[in-house]
């Protein structure tokens, strides 16, 4: 079987393995408790939170420990949000977030905050002055993405931060497509709080991280909470977060050589899509673009037809967010570029990782070839 989709999730490495096996069997005190086991995890738990913050130039005390993603983005937006609420209630996001941000924004209108979505244009990316025209003296919170999970698209973090930051409106960005795979720099980038997780750079599921810088307040949302300095409750993490932070530092001291990896493979992947008699659309950013996603639409086949028949020959690829399976709606992030609704359902999304070759990609561009001859029988 060939994978394809290293953006839904990755294998976790063997060196990520190791870690959680010598941490759950010799680690295994609970962080919070005062004897001696106790006291050694929660040394392991410290060393990890300072390791993981000098990654992205954050200070320990602003890294939180997490189940994940989700609740990574849901923890950071509601804490930041309530902890500002005397400052105003309008908020700022964009149309293309991932389902875990705008399913908040969804319920924090319902509890009577205004919401603005900013639009992107045809690759993906905000328009700054948009931004800057929809903040108003009551905006106390904006949650823009790094990188579009659908189409990879990078938004122009130092820009949006600087922008924010001159009219003292907090940033937060839902980072877990793009740690690890470029450059972050929260200091740079005037980030008040990012969201990343394990699962997304061959660390263990089950576990993420909240970065808040420790000058912003925050609010707890679980009322007595003991456990990661109030932020969220439940007996944390140890092996699964030792696990994280080696497949952290691995994954970020790697990045250049994965980039060009990456680079290598998705042009040789565009070149053999321009070879197909079909017609295929490549979409995103031709700049600010995450190297490892490739979005296409073929014409006239739906991404659902495409990702099974690929599944029966071998291949795992994806028709969007592992989130929305399922779902029969085209990708709202094909909509929000201006697709129709036919095309958005002729997307779909393949995403390389340290493992994918010239040669998996050969197979794919095969199987395409195939389909298209099937189609032309058809027809």
């Amino acid at each position: 079987m060939i994978y394809l989709d290293y953006a839904a999730t990755t294998p976790i490495c063997s060196e990520a393995m190791q870690v959680y096996e010598h941490t759950s069997t010799n680690i295994f005190g609970n962080a919070n408790s005062l004897h001696d086991y106790g006291s050694r995890s929660n040394e392991v738990l410290e060393a990890c939170r300072a390791e993981l913050g000098k990654l992205f130039n954050g200070k320990k005390n602003g890294i939180f420990f997490t189940s994940g993603g989700t609740e990574s983005n849901f923890l950071a937006i509601k804490s930041l949000i309530e902890a500002h609420h005397h400052k105003g209630n309008h908020l700022i996001t964009t149309e293309v977030e991932h389902s875990s941000v705008l399913n908040v924004f969804r319920q924090l209108e319902l509890e009577g905050f205004n919401v603005t979505y900013l639009t992107v244009n045809q690759h993906g990316q905000i328009d700054l002055e948009q931004l800057k025209s929809e903040i108003t003296s009551n905006t106390i919170l904006a949650s823009i993405q790094h990188a579009n999970s659908e189409i990879g698209t990078v938004q122009p973090l130092a820009k949006i931060g600087a922008l924010l930051k001159e009219h003292h409106v907090l940033f937060h960005s839902d980072c877990i497509q793009t740690f690890g795979k470029i450059p972050i720099d929260v200091q740079k980038f005037n980030l008040d709080s990012i969201s990343i997780s394990s699962h997304k750079i061959y660390g263990p599921k089950g576990v993420g991280a909240v970065y808040i810088h420790p000058g912003v307040e925050w609010r707890a949302q679980y009322p007595h909470s003991t456990h990661e300095n109030g932020f969220r409750p439940g007996t944390i993490n140890v092996p699964g977060i030792a696990s994280f932070v080696a497949a952290a530092q691995i994954s970020c001291r790697n990045i250049d050589n994965d980039i060009d990896h990456f680079a290598t493979l998705r042009q040789s992947l565009i070149s053999e899509l321009h070879g197909l008699n079909r017609t295929v659309e490549v979409i995103g950013h031709p700049q600010d673009q995450l190297q490892h996603i490739v979005a296409i639409i073929i014409e006239g086949i739906e991404g659902q037809y495409t990702m099974l028949e690929c599944n029966r020959f071998g291949i795992a690829i994806s028709t969007g967010s592992a989130c929305k399976v399922g779902m029969q709606e085209p990708s709202k992030t094909m909509l929000a570029i201006g697709k129709s609704k036919e095309e958005a359902k002729q997307y779909v999304r393949l995403s390389f990782g340290k493992y994918t070759t010239i040669s998996d990609i050969n197979k794919f561009i095969s199987v395409l070839d195939k389909l298209d001859q099937q189609f032309q029988k058809n027809s």
